[in-house]
């Protein structure tokens, strides 16, 4: 049984949307970055970067509290405005290639510290506490978790029929998506949208488990402060987009290596004639077609690799997933790469835009080695969850990538 509830949303007033909502902070250049502060009063942008009005640059909690201020002054302002009833938020977004569509809503802390909410991805302590932080001092989120759940025909339809509505809003960004929002606040779909997800056994976190750890880390933290606590608080909560996982798009990571551990170009051949058999493709690109696949890049040359059948797998689904594979079989043990979170040997690129990526980054001599394989399905991400593991980092890289700025949750 996973709880959701609508809740009311801080977000722009409809004529300046298209100005205020912004890609990820990390997704802009520097250059990009500056044009944008400069030249639109109205970017979500001006908020999360708060030095810009006085030229300097502010860090930890002295950053936080000024985004705090930015934001308040976005809100006296009337660029941003706080719903009077609680809604859910039915966002879609749509280019040639593909569309999203799903609900943002309010989700319960505790469905992820009990499992209703299911992770697949480590976390970093660090992290989750200055994620946690920035939370408390600045006393909103931007950004939804992305969670996924199992495909519902006449779920699905009911939210069709709710997109034969007028969108609350409708515009472009200059990526050429199209962003539309409907509001979902009368009783009916109110009830049916609580129903459906009373009935799921379990909810997906398909990107950002560090945002669902900290919000837990942050209702703790308020829970105990907080002598009235009642479990209906804001922080009992955390504002999540949920879709289908049909709709989920997974493309894959590849992985760079700096160095052979001491090995010739040769003598690493024969460490990996071991385990797999490889086809030296020349400088014809290959891209693995089957599991248990890679593609490597080395010396100027494509090379496939296929793992042999003669070596036994665990029956756990972790062991048989080729970033794992990769891992226990060529990155540990022949290029001494142990840990995968902090070396400064490996390094991961998604293929999204650039396929010759594993070529050219080789080539420029920033990397000595390059290894690509097929992405992770669905299913091999849900195993994992249910099984309680952990995969390694940068297995998976799953769209959508939300916006920024559309929609605020308060604590």
């Amino acid at each position: 049984m996973a709880i959701v509830k609508p809740f009311k949303a801080v977000r722009p007033s409809r004529d300046k949307v298209a100005l205020v909502s912004s890609k990820s902070f990390d997704a802009y250049t520097d250059k990009e970055l500056d044009a944008k502060l400069e030249f639109n009063p109205f970017t979500f942008l001006h908020i999360i970067n708060p030095g810009y009005k006085y030229h300097q640059e502010f860090s930890g909690e002295q950053r936080f509290q000024m985004i705090h201020n930015r934001y308040e002054e976005f809100k006296e302002n009337k660029i941003l405005i706080k719903d009077d009833t609680a809604c859910f938020y039915l966002y879609e977004s749509s280019d040639t290639h593909d569309s999203f569509c799903g609900i943002i809503a309010a989700t319960a802390v505790d469905d992820y510290t009990n499992g209703t909410i299911k992770k697949h991805e480590g976390t970093i302590k660090k992290r989750e506490q200055l994620f946690e932080t920035y939370l408390k001092v600045t006393g909103f989120n931007a950004e939804p978790v992305l969670l996924t759940y199992k495909d519902d025909e006449n779920f699905n339809t009911s939210l069709q029929i709710i997109k034969k509505k007028r969108p609350e809003y409708e515009f472009s960004t200059t990526d050429k998506k199209l962003h539309r929002l409907w509001l979902v606040n009368d009783k009916e779909n109110i009830k049916k949208i609580i129903s459906f997800f009373e009935n799921k056994e379990a909810l997906y976190i398909a990107d950002g488990h560090h945002r669902s750890a900290s919000s837990s880390l942050l209702k703790k933290d308020l829970q105990e402060e907080n002598i009235k606590h009642t479990g209906n608080e804001n922080y009992n909560f955390f504002m999540s987009y949920i879709i289908p996982e049909s709709n989920l798009k997974i493309s894959e990571f590849n992985r760079f290596i700096k160095g052979l551990n001491g090995l010739s170009i040769d003598d690493f051949l024969i460490e990996l004639d071991k385990s797999y058999r490889i086809e030296d493709r020349g400088e014809h690109y290959y891209k693995p077609s089957q599991k248990h696949h890679f593609s490597m890049y080395l010396g100027g040359k494509f090379y496939s690799l296929y793992l042999r059948k003669n070596l036994s797998l665990n029956e756990d689904p972790l062991s048989k997933l080729d970033a794992e594979i990769l891992y226990r079989t060529i990155l540990k043990p022949i290029l001494g790469i142990n840990n995968l979170d902090n070396n400064d040997r490996i390094s991961y690129r998604n293929n999204k835009l650039d396929l010759l990526s594993i070529k050219t980054l080789v080539d420029d001599g920033k990397f000595d080695i390059g290894f690509g394989m097929l992405p992770i399905t669905i299913d091999e991400m849900k195993k994992i969850a249910d099984a309680k593991l952990i995969m390694p980092p940068k297995t998976s890289y799953i769209e959508p990538k939300l916006r920024s700025g559309l929609t605020m949750y308060e604590f």
